[in-house]
């Protein structure tokens, strides 16, 4: 979640902010405008006067240069002193002087600077008028009084126009800028009350630009969790309402695209989720971003733990991988992840994830278990080669005694009939194979039928083992342990007459002469135990699970000498199943063999039924 933005890095106080520089830099204008024009008036009045003044009395002191004098007159010192005294200067600090041609003081209106009548001056302003007969009007800045001071020198001409003297006249303009700073002093509390009274009104201003994008703020926090409920109030027509209005219409649209994703992602994660094949998302450098329970169960990882791990080493394919990219040009790949108990076989197939610009954004793996498809292909490579390898062997056998016999062999009275009648007898072996492949075949594709009927179980054996009783050979005993008493058992009685068959004939086929073979019934609950026990050399224990395997045979040669197809514990194995029946082996070497089957039992109720 955001934090809230505090007041001293808001927009709003940028806006007031700029709102006050902005003022400040237009009063500093007005005010410099304002000072520097006040400036100019207030010393250009002043100066002004001063010119008056200095005009008017040259005129005065001019008439006193020219002026015939009698004895009783005063003298020109003393008329120059009194026009000077009379002059009115309400300004202490002007200064007056008058020089005659040859820099000579005539008078002053200092009282302190009377001394200095009579002398000459060495000021360079009264130098410069004289000899160039031109006036100096100039301000400086007076280091003695640490004043500005106002100075006009003005050459006295007499009435042949020639320069018969000078006068200087000083004044201080402190009282000028002193009126300045009073005015600026004036201007500036106005400006500061104008900038605070502005400062007021910028903070409102700003709120009220301020408050709709803050109102967007929150708005947009709203929908970053997902609401798009909410509206923003429009304040205005303005841009700020124009945006308003716009933020409203795409909170509109987010919420329908929101609503139509979120439909997609359930539909999505329903389908990852019920999928039985699992499927794991990559970036474009291979690092896995989602994966389904389906494939977890498959390679026993959690799912939270292999985001950000690199494919190829959650599939183990170092060693037929190395880069990422080169995955979906393989199209499939078959991974091995069996270990010493139990096979399990997975197929990936890989395919790419591009963008607009065909430009590779991820890849898409799905996997899923072949390890009972690729079982079944190699059961039916391993049955094809099996069947071939059966079929031939007789073929050849056949082959060779028919050239023989078609070679002259039949006119041989005493070869002849032995090799026809090895051909008979290979002919008899492929008819009974053919004949076994073909109930496997319907049995594989439930096209065997079934004439299922209650059976007295007991009385059904008996009969069974009556029949093997009067064809028994010599050399072999057959022995029945069955429990007194009746059970009765749901099935087709020539299927499980065949089970019979095939179990005892074998048990007959592996006894040594003087063998006994025993038939045992063992009644429980809800299922009978048949197991068929001979005396024979046994199988090894490494090979129990593997006879009822199809054309499998622990002693080839001795099979096929006795004529055996290696179809007849599988088809042992079917029939049984079909009656919803388990059967196995026990054996040691050199100690016989023990073929165990059951059979369920039929209820209480089902029987009375029936």
């Amino acid at each position: 979640m955001m934090n809230k933005v505090g007041f001293f890095r808001s927009i709003q106080l940028k806006f007031i902010i700029i709102y006050i520089l902005l003022l400040i830099l237009a009063v500093q204008v007005i005010g410099s405008f304002f000072t520097n024009r006040l400036e100019d008036d207030l010393t250009t009045t002043f100066k002004q006067s001063i010119n008056e003044r200095v005009e008017m009395l040259s005129y005065n002191l001019e008439q006193a240069f020219i002026r015939d004098r009698s004895e009783e007159d005063p003298s020109l010192e003393q008329e120059i002193q009194t026009i000077i005294d009379d002059v009115n200067t309400d300004n202490l600090a002007t200064t007056i002087h008058v020089y005659d041609n040859q820099r000579r003081t005539l008078g002053t209106n200092r009282i302190d600077g009377r001394s200095e009548i009579g002398r000459k001056t060495t000021d360079i302003d009264v130098r410069n008028t004289l000899l160039f007969d031109k006036s100096q009007q100039k301000p400086y800045f007076d280091r003695e009084t640490d004043s500005r001071v106002y100075v006009h020198v003005e050459p006295l001409v007499g009435d042949e126009g020639n320069t018969v003297g000078a006068i200087q006249f000083k004044a201080s303009m402190e009282e000028v800028y002193d009126q300045i700073e009073g005015i600026n002093n004036i201007f500036l509390q106005g400006s500061i009350l104008a900038i605070s009274i502005s400062a007021i009104l910028g903070i409102l201003v700003a709120r009220t630009i301020t408050k709709p994008i803050q109102e967007m703020r929150e708005q947009a926090l709203i929908m970053s969790n997902g609401d798009f409920t909410q509206q923003l109030e429009i304040y205005g027509r303005d841009e700020i309402g124009q945006l308003a209005e716009a933020f409203n219409d795409l909170n509109s649209r987010l919420k329908h695209s929101y609503a139509t994703i979120e439909e997609e992602r359930r539909k999505l994660s329903s389908v990852l989720s019920y999928m039985s094949d699992g499927v794991i998302a990559t970036d474009e450098s291979g690092a896995v971003t989602l994966m389904n329970d389906a494939a977890a169960r498959m390679i026993g990882l959690n799912p939270d733990d292999v985001i950000g791990e690199d494919l190829i080493d959650v599939l183990k394919l170092e060693e037929k991988v190395v880069d990422i990219s080169k995955l979906p040009d393989s199209g499939s790949i078959i991974i091995d992840f069996s270990d010493e108990e139990t096979p399990f076989i997975i197929r990936a197939n890989f395919s790419t994830v591009v963008d607009e610009e065909e430009e590779t954004t991820g890849f898409i793996t799905v996997i899923s278990d072949v390890t009972e498809q690729e079982k079944i292909d190699q059961e039916r490579r391993d049955f094809v080669s099996n069947v071939s390898h059966e079929l031939r062997t007789p073929l050849t056998t056949m082959k060779s005694y028919l050239e023989a016999l078609s070679d002259g062999a039949w006119e041989n009275k005493e070869i002849a009939p032995r090799f026809l009648e090895v051909t008979q007898k290979e002919t008899d072996r492929m008819i009974r194979m053919v004949n076994d492949l073909l109930q496997l075949s319907k049995m594989d594709s439930d096209e065997l039928p079934m004439h299922k009927e209650r059976t007295e179980f007991m009385s059904y054996v008996h009969q069974v083992l009556d029949r093997y009783e009067m064809n028994l050979p010599e050399t072999i005993t057959l022995e029945r342990n069955i429990p007194k008493g009746k059970s009765f058992v749901w099935m087709d009685r020539d299927k499980i007459t065949q089970v019979f068959d095939n179990i005892i004939t074998n048990a007959f086929k592996y006894s040594p002469e003087g063998g006994k073979v025993r038939v045992n019934l063992d009644v429980r609950r809800h299922i009978v135990i048949i197991s068929i026990l001979d005396e024979g050399v046994g199988i090894p224990y490494d090979k129990l699970d593997k006879i009822f395997d199809r054309f499998y045979r622990a002693d080839r040669a001795r099979t096929r000498k006795l004529g055996g197809t290696g179809l007849g514990l599988a088809i042992t194995k079917e029939l049984v199943e079909a009656h919803h029946g388990k059967i196995w082996a026990q054996s040691k070497e050199g100690r016989g063999t023990t073929i165990l089957f059951t059979l369920p039992l039929m209820g209480s109720k089902r029987g009375k039924g029936k």
